[in-house]
């Protein structure tokens, strides 16, 4: 709801079109001031005492916060100004310049352009991801060490293992660093000082795949194309579409899998103690 506000007014009042405050343009006033303009231009901000005060701005500076910063990714401009002149107008009650029907047909045409753009910007990103990746992995498998599988997942053993190697129901602990062709790191184990447990079969497939082949103590490197990585979605802020990923992996060990406790002997009902079993017998 809150960046829908913002939508509406970014279609009223874009604010590229918004004029700096007079107070910091207009020269000196001649002789006479306007009532009260001394006053404004020297009011000092107010001093928060009551926790009334102090939530009332803390829910105003969260809301702004969160909106800025939506439409800021978004790309979608708007006039502050009228932003909070709708919310005041909105938590008051006071009379609405925009019926229900019109906020809601201009938030959807807003809505609706910001969907598209970002759909044709992504569609631009994942072409270009594709065509930088692909031309990477083709010098790329032509290097010294480097495997190339079927595939089209590449590697480069680092360091050789000698333990086991983990099957797709297992559980791991690795170490790794995570980067862009470009050299770009998103994601280490190693900054954070502690390594990753994960299923094998719960990562991205160029890792299931790779951890398969990698007996316990291995540290390889991993050139993963964008289908066995994060497709078209991509992750995140830093993994676009269609990205071609590079990783570190050292596989540390396979987790030992939980024993299931042994069946005990099923036991034999109990005995009535003052059941007398020879009385049985001599009844039948």
């Amino acid at each position: 709801m809150l960046v829908g506000s913002g939508y509406a007014h970014a279609q009223q009042t874009p604010a590229a079109k918004t004029k700096t405050a007079p107070a910091a343009t207009t020269p000196k006033a001649p002789a006479k001031k306007a009532p009260g303009a001394a006053a404004a231009k020297s009011a000092a901000p107010a001093v928060l005492k009551t926790r009334e005060e102090k939530f009332s701005y803390a829910l105003g500076m969260s809301y702004g916060t969160g909106l800025g910063t939506n439409l800021k990714k978004q790309s979608v401009e708007i006039d502050p100004k009228l932003v909070i002149q709708g919310f005041k107008d909105g938590l008051t009650g006071a009379k609405a310049q925009l019926t229900e029907q019109e906020a809601q047909a201009v938030m959807q045409e807003v809505g609706t352009e910001v969907r598209k753009a970002q759909q044709e910007k992504a569609q631009k990103a994942g072409q270009a991801n594709k065509t930088e990746g692909a031309a990477f992995l083709a010098a790329n498998k032509a290097k010294e060490g480097v495997v190339t599988l079927p595939s089209g997942l590449q590697y480069k053993i680092l360091t050789e293992g000698t333990g086991p190697k983990p099957a797709a129901t297992d559980t791991v602990v690795c170490n790794y660093r995570g980067t862009l062709i470009s050299g770009t790191e998103f994601d280490s184990s190693y900054k954070r000082g502690q390594p990753a447990t994960f299923p094998v079969s719960g990562v991205i497939k160029g890792w299931t795949e790779a951890l398969q082949l990698m007996p316990v103590g291995s540290k390889w490197q991993l050139f993963i194309p964008s289908n066995l990585a994060y497709g078209e979605r991509g992750a995140g802020a830093d993994i676009g579409p269609d990205a071609t990923l590079i990783f570190e992996v050292e596989l540390l060990s396979i987790q030992e899998k939980a024993k299931e406790p042994a069946k005990e002997p099923a036991k034999e009902p109990a005995k009535d103690p003052a059941k007398d079993p020879a009385k049985d017998q001599e009844k039948k």
